[in-house]
């Protein structure tokens, strides 16, 4: 069999590997088990953590089939033992004779397994639609990189930086339409965060609805952070799905502790005190911003103090996409990678503000 049917198998294997769930401990793969006479003997994809890895599931379905045959693999499998064994060795044991990966595991835990293949005997191949499988894995592999979940703030704000009026109410800033968008993102991340301020302040629900209102099936963690206790008939914590309270003004701390429960993918909605927190911190990787054509003129900013003193330290982002959702306008922007330096938060009593940062959590 020649290299030219690799692209087509591995486009087959990517669409398997679009099937797995996001945010997730793991990344998507997905695997197609070709035998020798060019006929596809086993197909897999992972499920979500703890269970089999596409390659163990693809392996199963094409049982003694597997022996001669090529495995093409959206990341190069895994060499280490986790939750599950490693997919190398069960590749060998299988009999596999040649295995073709897209993207190299940028994981240091798990990578190697090209190497341990070759070195069994088994012809490897990488790199191939390697574009299209980092693309599907671009937020896992940053992830990955940065050792916490990554944080998306969003705001919704009018045209003058304000995010609720002098008397403290902020619904609705936005539209209905805008609102339902932010339903649509929000359930895209597996955990939504706020501080204990916002929870009394506001009283929020934090879940995902669907267009017409009703719960949705799946709801994203809803997070608290911060020393002041959640009152008992909070609204967070009526709704189906867990709520988790981290007693802790510290942004890193928080999100170490959302890492070790699993969690990849935030979406943080806090007041501007919180938000400034993880600003300074460095620990905001998108921003959505909701703006409204309204007009206050007073009330409580969009974001509180960033330790800016002059324009030249302005906290500057990369516009990557503006939308018109109903009457209002949608922005997603990034922060740039050569920002400000991480500030130390100002001291204040607010129960949103952060303490000292701790050392940045690691990858695993």
């Amino acid at each position: 069999m020649g290299d030219s049917t690799a692209p087509g198998w591995m486009r087959r294997a990517l669409q398997l590997a679009a099937s797995g769930p996001w945010p997730d401990p793991n990344p998507r793969v997905g695997c197609v088990v070709v035998g020798p006479d060019g006929s596809v003997v086993g197909e897999g994809h992972h499920h979500g953590a703890g269970s089999p890895h596409a390659e163990i599931e693809a392996l199963e379905v094409a049982g003694e089939g597997a022996r001669g045959a090529t495995a093409y693999v959206t990341l190069e499998p895994c060499s280490h033992t986790g939750r599950t064994g490693p997919c190398t060795e069960a590749l060998i044991d299988a009999g596999v004779s040649r295995v073709v990966f897209a993207q190299s595991d940028p994981n240091p835990d798990a990578a190697g397994g090209a190497e341990r293949l070759h070195a069994a005997g088994v012809h490897v191949t990488g790199g191939v639609l390697a574009d299209e499988a980092e693309a599907l894995n671009a937020r896992w592999a940053r992830t990955v990189a940065l050792g916490r979940p990554l944080v998306t703030w969003k705001l919704a704000t009018t045209l003058d930086g304000r995010s609720a009026a002098a008397d403290g109410t902020s619904q609705w800033i936005t539209g209905e339409a805008a609102r339902a968008d932010v339903h649509v993102l929000r359930a895209s991340r597996d955990a939504v965060l706020v501080g204990t301020g916002t929870v009394i302040a506001d009283d929020p629900r934090l879940t995902v609805r669907t267009p017409d209102g009703r719960l949705a099936a799946d709801q994203p963690l809803r997070a608290v952070m911060g020393l002041r206790p959640v009152p008992p008939d909070a609204r967070v914590r009526a709704a189906p799905g867990e709520v988790v309270r981290l007693e802790t003004r510290d942004p890193r701390a928080a999100l170490d502790s959302l890492w070790h429960r699993g969690v990849r993918d935030v979406w943080l909605e806090g007041g501007p005190t919180l938000a400034a927190a993880f600003l300074r911190a460095g620990l905001v990787d998108d921003v959505y911003a909701y703006v409204a054509p309204a007009l206050l003129g007073g009330g409580r900013p969009a974001v509180a103090d960033l330790g800016v003193g002059s324009i030249g330290d302005a906290h500057r982002l990369d516009l990557d996409e503006v939308v018109v959702v109903g009457n209002d306008v949608r922005i997603h922007a990034v922060p740039r990678a050569d920002g400000p330096d991480p500030l130390p938060a100002p001291v204040s009593g607010s129960t949103d503000t952060p303490e000292p940062l701790a050392p940045a959590a690691s990858s695993r």
